[in-house]
């Protein structure tokens, strides 16, 4: 075993190759996310072009470190998803986002049995197809929501977590194929993955309100009692919050991996858990924090009483501030140390190693290409049904009750009920003095404008918290939160092409016998490929018309924004 490497200087061509494919794939990011929040799409192509199928400018070692670095990269982008995740928004949504996730399930797996004879496959190859595709990739599905604004809303606490649902029941099939292809098949193996995410997801938040929260509430007990202690100046500092999240995040989600279930969601349960007690668990308040708005407004006040020769003070408005939130909340140390390397460098590799696995030649002659067309349109419409769980559907007998009163109007009911004598009295005069009494006053009506308070963005905040927690929301009239579902839903990514390399390398698929990869394997290839590419497109796409619908309807008559995805949209 060799103690050391020797270290040598890499030449200027493996320099250029490596600084051009990094700043390449933050350029394409950023000029296809400003045209329809797809930035990822081109990583992945530059990811093809640059890797093994395509020109093959990168070495094997570069490859692997970059699949790796990516890969951390998404464990910290489903770990920002958490910490966007508001638990009152969560437990209101559960059902929804329950149902949404075992459409998403059966529905791939159920039409992939049904192309049974156009894929020229088992019942066995049809289920891991289905299984391929029945997940969703949670780095794209976060990647799209934070890039198009939508992930604090009603709509993207239901998108993430039936993406999160969707992709555990794709981790489960990683276990559940891996014993298909193997010589024995082992029950425990298969019911492991599924006992541990559920003891997960149940006992973290558990340990969580009967651990976490007495500690917390004894430490600022004795913060209170000394205030400058070193125990509260530690925890003050924004260095401890950085160190508490980062040596949790990576507690739970080596513990989760040595357990059988998915780093990704523990790292999800680690965000979620850290948003949890920033805002519902209560911290030591400052003494007196002014908020810098009441300063500046203090200021300029104060210019103004001095110019007009009045000394006297303005008191000060105080607000009262966590001494837990000075430190910084979870967002804001994501914010501050996390973000800067995610977005530049972690997060492209992940995307770029998605490239690195499509093999590019193989996927286009005849066969092949029809029928990952054709399994691929299948493939989005089963996510596209997703979205039909949004979708606000009009009472069956509504139209029949309709022409029912049109047709038989001696049936319609006059809205005042008639009084006997009724019709011999003359009201004539009196509703036509009255009439005229309000015609009168309208004038002044029109005249007095009632003051309204200017929207606190804090309030604004708030109300966008109180409408997501909402359990039973209005269904929106409009079509556009469920096609966002739906095709949101669409992109497989990781966990697609994840099973289907497992059921390729176990022969499930039926590799070839010269190593060329099988038939079957290349469509679910197309459908996995096309689907992520598809999806996040669509769903730029839809954010912009949603976008333009909000501030160009009303803008030219000065009115506010109007938000036209409903109770599912942005405040």
């Amino acid at each position: 075993m060799e103690a050391s490497i020797s270290y040598h200087e890499p030449t200027i061509t493996i320099i250029a190759i490596l600084s051009g494919f990094l700043i390449l794939l933050n350029l394409i990011n950023y000029s296809l996310d400003k045209i329809a929040y797809c930035g990822l799409i081109g990583q992945v192509a530059l990811g093809i072009a640059w890797g093994t199928p395509g020109a093959k400018w990168l070495s094997r070692e570069v490859e692997d470190a970059v699949m790796q670095l990516g890969y951390l990269g998404l464990i910290l982008i489903v770990f920002d998803g958490g910490l966007s995740t508001s638990f009152k928004s969560l437990k209101a949504n559960l059902g929804l986002s329950f149902a949404v996730a075992v459409t998403g399930i059966f529905f791939p797996i159920g039409l992939s049995f049904a192309v049974m004879s156009m894929l020229s496959a088992t019942p066995l190859q049809a289920f891991t197809a289905g299984a391929a595709l029945c997940s969703t990739s949670l780095g794209t599905t976060f990647s799209i929501l934070g890039t198009s604004g939508l992930s604090a809303t009603r709509l993207g606490v239901v998108l993430t977590s039936a993406a999160m649902i969707d992709d555990i029941i794709g981790l489960i099939m990683v276990q559940v194929i891996s014993n298909l292809g193997g010589d024995s098949f082992d029950v425990i193996t298969i019911i492991r993955p599924i006992i541990v995410s559920l003891a997960f997801a149940t006992i973290v938040p558990i340990l969580c309100r009967f651990i976490v929260v007495p500690v917390t509430l004894r430490l600022n007990s004795y913060r209170r009692v000394n205030p400058s202690s070193k125990v509260s100046k530690i925890l003050s500092v924004r260095q401890t919050a950085f160190t508490i999240h980062t040596v949790y995040l990576l507690s739970i989600v080596i513990g989760a991996t040595f357990a059988g279930t998915s780093s990704l969601l523990a790292a999800y349960i680690a965000g979620a858990t850290i948003s949890w007690w920033d805002s519902d668990v209560p911290h030591v308040q400052t003494q007196h924090e002014s908020v810098s708005e009441t300063s500046n407004a203090q200021q300029t006040t104060n210019v103004e009483n001095s110019t007009m020769g009045n000394t006297t003070p303005v008191p000060t408005e105080q607000r009262a501030l966590p001494l837990g939130m000075e430190a910084g909340s979870g967002a804001e140390i994501y914010h501050r140390y996390f973000e800067p390397v995610v977005d530049c460098i972690l997060k492209p590799f992940f995307f770029a190693s998605i490239g690195f696995s499509v093999p590019i030649t193989k996927l286009f002659s005849g066969p092949i290409v029809w029928r990952g067309i054709i399994y691929t349109v299948l493939m989005a419409i089963a996510k596209l049904v997703c979205g039909l769980w949004l979708v606000s559907f009009s009472n069956p007998f509504q139209v029949l009750m309709q022409l029912i009163q049109k047709h038989t109007p001696k049936f319609k009911q006059s809205p005042k009920g008639l009084v006997p004598g009724a019709q011999c009295t003359d009201n004539s005069f009196p509703a036509t003095s009255q009439n005229r009494d309000s015609a009168a006053q309208r004038p002044e009506e029109r005249d007095v404008v009632p003051l309204e308070p200017l929207p606190n963005s804090n309030t604004t905040q708030i109300a966008a918290q109180v409408r997501n927690s909402i359990p039973e929301p209005e269904k929106s009239l409009s079509l556009y939160p469920a096609c966002i579902v739906g095709i949101g839903m669409m992109a497989r990514g990781e966990i697609g092409y994840l099973i289907s390399a497992l059921a390729e390398s176990k022969g499930i698929f039926g590799r070839l016998p010269d190593g060329q990869p099988s038939d079957l394997f290349l469509i679910v290839t197309w459908a996995i490929s096309l689907c992520t590419v598809i999806g996040p497109i669509s769903v730029g796409l839809i954010v912009n018309r949603v976008r333009q619908l909000e501030n160009g309807s009303r803008k030219a008559r000065g009115e506010s924004k109007r938000n036209v995805l409903g109770d599912w949209g942005v405040s």
